[in-house]
């Protein structure tokens, strides 16, 4: 009987609303980074207001009178402390570590002081607010950041002494009608500005506080001095209103002031009391509603958690600066001891080595590469390397004629083998089972080998322990700003580190542009897995699990096509993510084994390219909160100095590279445009891996740079033959100078994959 067949699973499509999220989560961000900067009175107005002086009756009449006025009639009132009665204030608290000490001065001579709060610091620490309302103080609305309140619109006043309001509410239950305006002192200096304030502060219910005695605290003056200004204004038995603050900086001598004044009015028969208290008025407490009280702990809780968030981001990233420069450090320091061990002795000193040249397969994967093919299998077939060489390129069922035109090139050592689109995987292993010999060069379709580069590939596989050889990549179309930008990440990211790797014996990768694999480690791997979209990563990783080396071979330099478009860039990343948090996760058990391949490897890939780079919006949006709301010149400043570190790199690796430092021109730009795309890719790849979709093969459309011209030749670094043997110019022809082979007539344009 036969069986029904099962509808194919549908798998999720790759997710779009994760991008909802993003914003949403991005304006959050900024939201409390904003809330941070507005408490702080770092953002609005935020210098004391310019003297409006002015002469009216109103003003005379305000002038003249106390220290506590009332605006709200038809012409001021005014009230001054009763005789033998003083009325301490403190402004800008409550402060976590003078306040505390202050209420236990105060407790001690048994006096009482107003509190003249700003919300900002209330909502911070509403434990203090309440103790100072449970031991008998006064609160006083001094607005919620400090903002003169004579410069900034009616509606910002408001809001400032309302939001005040509101903290008190939820921290002590109360609202207060006492008000001081930031940037006041005594009666006698108010001016046509302040009088509008404090129109606009009676209207809302407000009694405006000034003071008698200005001690100036806040400029550290000495001790004794404050004490004798604030005496003076006790002669004969007069009460006084007293400002000092419990805030704003180290307030030392204010308590040592305090302290002292206390002491002296005492002896005298003063009274230190509150300052309603102090005029004959009842107290300026009244109980919040519920609501009002609901409204303050929000707020304050909104706050707490903004201040939480900005700091805990400070943690962030300096913790990720220094995990970078560190990064940085130890990876050139690791390229550098590279470099000294290949190339501070004679070629093949105390290295394994043939005894004849061992014969190469050479596998081409193809699918819609008819722009590149003629290009690549002819720089195969002209290399150097004295063995023997077959070329087995695999058309995976190009809807092009990329079959066509290798078979029609007539290459010596050259076949071509057709199977129906399966993907690259199933094309290298199809490859691997009609390729002759053991060792096996994988190379992609859109790439060009130099003369000397089979010989290189072949040279480390002399020490049996090695199972695969990293080639050096170069990127071929360079010309462009996005073809430069790779370029300088193909040299300093990629070629750098894995330098790095060979050393650290963690490779990650082995480029499927240039590699090179024993055929024995591919099968104890168990060959070429389907389960990724990075099957370079997945080989690699599985080959280094089964305890053989994988080295970098710097001087087997292979051309490739980079992509031309920021769309094109974005489509082939994003499967290069993908495919590398597949392999990491897939290869998971790693880590627990004894081989500290699995820890090294996957710790620093999880770390500097999925965790690190999902953070890295962060950095850009710190960044512009300091630009604008803060001095701009330490963002400047760190800015340039990690383009500096980074220049100062990128100049190491290409000298190691043999290339021109002048592309580093554009390493500034990189990090506004080409910086936040490869970000954005591992947003989108993590998200498309959590959420459980499967994304599909991202074809790179290809414009046969090597078909009418080649890519740039670089300086070698020092040269000399890969294997024993007379010189390779005694041997075959190539291309002039080392450069990739020119010439073809494969078609410029291609269809892409369906």
């Amino acid at each position: 009987m036969r069986r029904r067949r099962r509808p194919a699973e549908r798998r999720p499509a790759e997710p779009r609303g994760h991008w909802f999220l993003v914003a949403i989560a991005a304006l959050l961000m900024a939201g409390a980074l904003l809330l941070n900067a507005y408490a702080h009175n770092v953002i609005g107005e935020t210098r004391p207001p310019l003297r409006d002086f002015g002469d009216s009756a109103e003003l005379e009449r305000i002038r003249s009178g106390g220290p506590l006025v009332n605006v709200s009639g038809s012409r001021p009132l005014s009230a001054r402390p009763k005789p033998r009665r003083v009325a301490l204030t403190f402004d800008d608290g409550p402060d976590p570590r003078w306040t505390p000490r202050l209420l236990d001065l105060l407790r001690e001579h048994h006096a009482k002081a107003t509190f003249f709060v700003l919300g900002a610091h209330v909502a911070e620490h509403p434990e203090l607010t309440r103790r100072v309302v449970a031991e008998g103080h006064e609160i006083g609305n001094h607005t919620y950041t400090h903002a003169d309140l004579g410069a900034v619109p009616a509606w910002r006043a408001r809001v400032e002494m309302s939001l005040t309001q509101k903290t008190l509410a939820a921290a002590a239950g109360i609202h207060t009608r006492l008000a001081r305006i930031p940037y006041s002192s005594g009666p006698g200096a108010v001016g046509n500005g302040q009088l509008a304030t404090m129109r606009l502060l009676g209207n809302e219910g407000y009694l405006v506080t000034f003071t008698d005695v200005d001690t100036q605290d806040w400029s550290r003056p000495p001790v004794d001095e404050m004490v004798l200004a604030s005496l003076a204004h006790t002669v004969e038995g007069e009460g006084a209103v007293i400002m000092f603050h419990d805030s704003g900086g180290d307030r030392a001598r204010t308590l040592a002031a305090v302290d002292r004044l206390l002491t002296r009015l005492e002896r005298k028969g003063y009274t230190a009391t509150t300052l309603t208290d102090a005029v004959g008025l009842p107290t300026a407490h009244t109980a919040a509603s519920p609501d009002e009280r609901v409204l303050g702990t929000v707020l304050g809780f909104a706050q707490r958690a903004s201040f939480a968030f900005v700091e805990a981001l400070g943690w962030f990233l300096a913790a990720a600066g220094v995990l970078t420069l560190l990064r940085l450090a130890l990876f050139v320091a690791l390229a550098w001891a590279h470099a000294r061990r290949t190339r501070g002795r004679p070629a093949n000193a105390g290295v394994p080595h043939w005894a004849a040249p061992p014969p190469v397969s050479v596998i081409v994967p193809a699918y819609n590469e008819a722009a590149g093919i003629a290009a690549t299998v002819r720089s195969l077939v002209a290399t150097g390397y004295p063995g023997p060489v077959e070329v087995v390129v695999v058309d995976d069922g190009s809807a092009d004629e990329t079959g066509r035109i290798a078979a029609s090139l007539g290459l010596p050592g050259v076949r071509v083998i057709r199977q129906p689109n399966a993907g690259k995987p199933a094309a290298l292993t199809t490859g691997i089972a009609h390729a002759a010999h053991d060792i096996l060069v994988m190379v992609d379709g859109d790439t060009v080998f130099e003369p000397s580069t089979i010989g290189n590939l072949a040279r480390p596989f002399a020490d049996r322990t090695v199972g695969a050889v990293s080639g050096n990549t170069k990127v071929g179309n360079r010309r462009g700003m996005i073809g430069r930008w790779q370029h300088i990440e193909y040299v300093v990211g990629f070629n750098l580190d894995r330098r790095a790797f060979d050393l650290l014996g963690c490779m990650a990768t082995v480029p499927g542009a240039i590699g090179a694999f024993r055929r024995e480690a591919i099968a104890s791997a168990g060959g070429v897995s389907a389960d990724t979209l990075a099957e370079d990563t997945d080989l690699t990783m599985a080959i280094s699990r089964r305890g053989w080396r994988v080295v970098y071979e710097e001087r087997a330099r292979a051309w490739t096509e980079a992509p031309a478009s920021l769309g094109q860039l974005w489509r082939q990343r994003y499967r290069w993510c993908y495919g590398t948090l597949q392999a990491i996760w897939k290869h998971r058990g790693a880590v627990a084994e004894r081989r500290p391949f699995g820890r090294r490897c996957l710790g620093y890939l999880a770390l500097f390219q999925v965790i690190l780079p999902l953070l890295a919006p962060v950095v850009d949006v710190m960044a512009l909160y300091r630009l604008f709301v803060g001095d701009p010149l330490p963002v400047v400043a760190v800015w340039a100095g990690f383009v500096a570190v980074q220049a100062l790199t990128g100049w190491y690796a290409l000298r190691l590279d043999g290339e021109r430092a002048s592309v580093l021109w554009v390493l500034p730009l990189q990090q506004f445009v080409y910086r936040q795309l490869m970000y954005l890719v591992v947003i989108q790849s993590v998200a498309t891996a959590v959420l459980g979709a499967r994304l599909r093969w991202h074809t790179v459309r290809r414009e046969g740079t090597f078909t009418l011209a080649g890519p740039p030749v670089p300086r070698p670094p020092v040269p000399r033959p890969s294997v024993p043997g007379p010189p390779i110019s005694a041997r075959r022809r190539g291309p002039v100078r080392g450069g990739p082979v020119r010439g073809g007539n494969a078609p410029r344009r291609r269809r892409s994959r369906p």
